[in-house]
């Protein structure tokens, strides 16, 4: 038995693509959310950044794993069905935290989210992976955009950093950042209401236009992970850092840095 809002076709939609819609996913949890993105903003954790990049206007706020110290994500992260959801759509029977992330883009920010795959990124490797990017505010253009299918691809995609470009790690062993539109990708995205939720696995590539509209753009995302997902060492620092995690290659990530938010049902 599934949850309610995830169909079998959302399943099988989200193995094959990478990347389904869940209508409603935080519904419930909007204000809470919005609440915890104005404490965010009042008061950036250590890895805040307002991406500025040289011939662009507006704001563009990001800041990352701040759960335990803003009461406000915590609750949602654990009250909401976001791990049972997830469990459904990477077929896991456990569900791990992993981090969140905080994305505003205030009206007349002209800075794109470059396209990028999150997994090279991380220091996780494995299928059973899933983020949800939820909007707290009525988006068109600013929606995120994935590429369908993506997930599959062979090489992953060289992380670089958004506001400088340039590459983390020896570009050798990744393949270019591509073009989606110039090369004719299937990219999907949706008009979107506060609360609706793209998932999407940490292999699918994405990226969000910027916002020309007259309102901001807040969105909550949520990185989680399932029963394969295992430590992995990159060739360099990691985003997010984790700095002191003790792992090694191959463990499931420590639970008391990474808890389990959803054991599998009863």
């Amino acid at each position: 038995m599934t949850h309610p809002l995830v169909s079998q076709s959302d399943i099988e939609t989200y193995q094959r693509d990478g990347v389904v819609l869940i209508k409603g996913l935080f519904v419930d949890h909007v204000d809470t959310l919005r609440a915890g993105v104005a404490r965010n903003i009042e008061t950036p954790g250590p890895y805040a950044s307002n991406n500025d990049k040289p011939g662009e206007t507006g704001r563009f706020f990001d800041d990352y794993c701040n759960w335990q110290r803003i009461p406000e994500f915590e609750e949602v992260i654990r009250e909401s069905p976001a791990a049972e959801v997830a469990a459904d759509l990477m077929q896991s029977k456990t569900v791990q935290l992993f981090h969140d992330h905080v994305l505003v883009k205030e009206p007349g920010t002209s800075m794109a989210t470059p396209w990028h795959q999150d997994g090279p990124y991380y220091f996780v490797e494995g299928a059973q992976t899933v983020s949800f990017w939820s909007p707290l505010d009525p988006v068109t253009d600013a929606s995120l955009r994935c590429v369908a299918g993506s997930h599959r691809w062979e090489k992953p995609v060289l992380p670089t950093r958004w506001a400088k470009g340039d590459a983390f790690f020896d570009p050798a062993p990744y393949m270019p950042v591509p073009d989606p539109e110039a090369e004719g990708m299937e990219i999907r995205e949706w008009t979107m209401e506060p609360g609706d939720a793209v998932a999407f696995n940490y292999g699918t590539l994405h990226g969000a236009r910027g916002n020309t509209a007259g309102a901001r753009r807040r969105a909550f995302s949520l990185r989680l992970l399932g029963d394969d997902a295992r430590y992995t060492q990159r060739p360099g620092p990691t985003s997010p850092p984790f700095p002191g995690h003790e792992m090694e290659q191959g463990q499931r990530l420590r639970e008391d840095w990474f808890p389990v938010i959803y054991p599998g049902r009863a």
